[in-house]
């Protein structure tokens, strides 16, 4: 899908950080990069949540944009994803849950923190802000999430990005319910990649991490949960998701949450173009600095 990764040809990664790595609790070293602050005087830090199928490396724009703001950055490689784990694959629905939670103890970002995650990675975003863990971090930042596909965001196989085995996914999901999991290795969802681009990123998920790496099934509950200080940002123009639908999914589960949509972007130009890129540093600089 060219809109996907065309845009990333504009990239500079000349000064890419190196990866570092943080040991989960079963014992995988997991993938991260490092931006710090010039002189180490920070505001704060953000944690950066790529999207499906790329890595801590799709971040690389959207981070430095945050350390020139002066908030230390970490981007993720999500297990499954980039130089973490076996990519396309987990143990178990909740791994996810469980190793962001090691890394925020292992590395201990700097306060206040926002966890911010970008189209399936906001998904991600909004499950951990929904969740019982979701005051390890002080706020939380949706740059075009997937939300459900039951949403009135949602475009038919995410505008040509994906594709889903639904007779597959179904069976294994009904299978979860009685409690077997033994299917949950199984592939059930593919990404509209080249052959060369299949080298370099995840171009298909197992069950359990098509099932973890998003909202939770009853996204309205999800929402409602939420607790911290949450913010949208969006692609006016996003060709994945129906931007305009954001505000009425958040008011439609109770919750009053700020939405900006950028005009002329669209969804990982969100991520690449200053417009998009400075919106969501705003974001970030208003929950962390509130006018009095």
């Amino acid at each position: 899908m060219a809109s996907i990764s065309s845009p990333f040809g504009s990239v500079d990664f000349t000064d890419l950080p190196k990866e570092d790595h943080f040991l989960a609790r079963e014992g995988t070293a997991l993938s991260f990069r490092t931006y710090p602050v010039a002189g180490g005087k920070t505001k704060g830090s953000v944690v950066l949540v790529h999207g499906s199928s790329a890595s801590s490396r799709s971040m690389h724009v959207l981070a430095k944009a945050f350390v020139n703001a002066g908030y230390t950055t970490y981007a993720l490689d999500i297990r499954g994803h980039g130089a973490s784990g076996s990519k396309g694959y987990i143990a178990y629905v909740g791994q996810l849950e469980d190793d962001l939670e090691d890394f925020s103890r292992s590395v201990s970002p700097a306060r206040p923190a926002t966890l911010a995650g970008f189209s399936a990675g906001g998904g991600f975003v909004l499950r951990f802000a929904g969740s019982a863990r979701q005051k390890l971090f002080s706020n939380y930042l949706l740059l075009s999430p997937f939300i459900s596909q039951d949403a009135p965001t949602y475009r038919q196989n995410a505008g040509g990005w994906l594709r889903v085995g639904m007779p597959r996914y179904i069976a294994i999901g009904l299978l979860d319910s009685i409690g077997v999991h033994v299917f949950d290795e199984l592939p059930v969802m593919k990404f509209a990649l080249n052959e060369g681009a299949k080298t370099r990123l995840t171009s298909q998920y197992s069950y359990a991490l098509a099932q973890n790496f998003r909202p939770q099934p009853d996204y309205r509950a999800n929402i409602t949960a939420i607790g911290q200080p949450l913010r949208l940002v969006a692609g006016q123009d996003d060709e994945v998701f129906y931007a305009a639908h954001y505000a009425e999914v958040f008011k439609s589960a109770g919750k009053a949450v700020p939405v900006t949509l950028v005009s002329g972007v669209g969804h990982v130009q969100l991520t690449i173009e200053q417009a998009g890129v400075q919106a969501a540093v705003s974001a970030v600089r208003t929950m962390n600095e509130p006018r009095v």
